[in-house]
């Protein structure tokens, strides 16, 4: 597919770089020499120096032909004239990212006037992230599937767990009363498995399960790991995800206390949030964080802009024993420090935001056989958990799974069907409008074809 990026930050340049290792051809506007000779060093693109709202930059990028233009400049004004723009001189399809809370209530109009096909809020979407998490305060993350019937959650087993120490083909009939989940990937130090029924789960290991809604819920309350309440957060630093996240929690009827170190900014949050606790300070004050009632928080979020201060108000709250932490990080390379301090909560704006838009870029390249509907990427990108819908003409079609060949390091982990989920075995076979799980650890899968020899 012929691609528009238009801004190359962090997250034009994530997305150029995954889109080309898929094989899209790329080109990126962005009106900064100094950002265009760095993007030029690492990738494979064509690059135009220009306003992405500039009729002659986008004619130049032949934006007629485009099937696709992005635009994630750090204006929310020049992405959606760039999208308006590109679209009247026949772009396909157009993305924009869009950031501000006042654009929000008429989001809808906006992007009918000004014809933007997807608007993505990275730190709206990071919000709902968080909140999911808050759901399970045991688990590093969660996601969901099949319009929200199937949810995958991840967890560190621990010595006294009844998984540790038995194959997975076995688990079942020596835990008769636990309900059956589908242990689909484990990480375990810099090993990334998709575990096999001889394969035996080690105390330290982060597992990802993957059910329906209920069996999974009953499936942490057998190892002990149940729904913990959680009715007080803390966030650290008044960001716009903060803004977002707060006004969840707040709807949730949670109490909701927010650290931000600038009086101006403080004083515009007690404004918006007037249903919050808005304590003027810096967060990475250890004696404020007492004073403030840290220990006897339920959970505490860290939403700054440096991922140095994130990380070591985060190790410190896991000190002080706070049920859920959960830290921020824009940098993959602290990942494994985070994890070794015991942060196994981690989220990154950028990811959500790239993960998003390119599983809308997959579904859009993938209209002749079964798309990709919803991708989530694991364990740092090494792995990926995919959602597709199975269409008539497909080869798989009717047969059951023990008779396919189905790619290495790849599991069908879940089918749903007519609304009931199934965690599926060899008997098994997948049909037309089936909803069908993948995990695999080969990246650019976007057809479901492609997991079946």
């Amino acid at each position: 597919m012929q691609i528009i990026i238009v801004g190359g930050g962090k997250l034009g340049n994530t997305l150029a770089l995954r889109l080309i290792q898929e094989g899209h051809n790329v080109t990126m506007i962005d009106r900064s020499e100094a950002v265009i000779q760095k993007s030029m060093d690492t990738l494979d693109a064509m690059f135009i120096k220009g306003s992405g709202i500039s009729v002659d930059t986008l004619k130049e990028a032949d934006a007629a032909h485009a099937d696709i233009v992005i635009a994630v400049t750090m204006s929310d004004e020049v992405n959606m004239l760039s999208c308006l723009t590109a679209k009247r001189l026949g772009a396909q399809y157009t993305i924009a990212r869009i950031r501000d809370p006042e654009y929000l209530p008429s989001m809808s109009f906006l992007q009918k006037e000004l014809s933007i096909d997807y608007a993505i809020n990275p730190e709206r979407a990071t919000a709902r992230e968080i909140s999911r998490m808050l759901r399970f305060p045991f688990a590093g993350g969660i996601e969901t599937f099949a319009r929200g019937r199937v949810e995958m959650v991840d967890f560190r087993a621990s010595e006294d767990d009844p998984v540790v120490g038995i194959p997975l083909k076995e688990m079942y009939r020596k835990n008769r009363q636990m309900p059956q989940v589908l242990f689909c990937a484990v990480e375990r130090r810099d090993e990334i498995i998709i575990p096999k029924g001889d394969f035996v789960i080690q105390a330290g290991d982060r597992v990802h399960v993957v059910s329906d809604v209920q069996t999974i819920t009953r499936f942490f309350s057998a190892l002990g790991k149940g729904m913990s309440t959680i009715r007080s957060v803390m966030l650290m630093g008044g960001s716009r995800i903060a803004y977002y996240l707060a006004s969840m929690l707040l709807n949730m009827r949670m109490k909701v206390s927010i650290i931000e170190v600038k009086p101006d900014k403080a004083r515009q949050f007690s404004e918006m949030l007037p249903g919050a606790t808005i304590i003027q300070g810096d967060g990475t004050d250890q004696e404020l964080l007492e004073s403030e009632g840290l220990a006897d928080t339920h959970a505490f979020v860290t939403l700054s802009d440096r991922d140095e201060e994130n990380l070591m108000a985060g190790f410190y709250a896991t000190q002080r024993k706070v049920k859920k932490v959960i830290v921020k990080s824009t940098r993959d390379t602290y990942s494994a420090i985070m994890h070794e301090m015991g942060l196994d909560s981690i989220i990154s704006t950028m990811a959500v935001a790239c993960n998003d838009i390119l599983r809308v870029v997959r579904s859009r390249s993938s209209r002749s056989f079964a798309a990709v509907e919803r991708m989530y990427r694991l364990m740092d990108g090494q792995a990926e958990a995919l959602e597709f819908i199975a269409q008539s003409g497909d080869t798989f079609i009717h047969i059951p799974l023990k008779d396919l060949q189905i790619i290495p390091d790849a599991l069908i982990a879940v089918i749903v069907r007519d609304g009931q989920v199934k965690v599926p075995f060899g008997n098994d076979t997948i049909e037309v409008g089936d909803y069908v799980v993948v995990i695999s650890r080969r990246p650019g899968l976007s057809a479901l074809r492609q997991v079946f020899r």
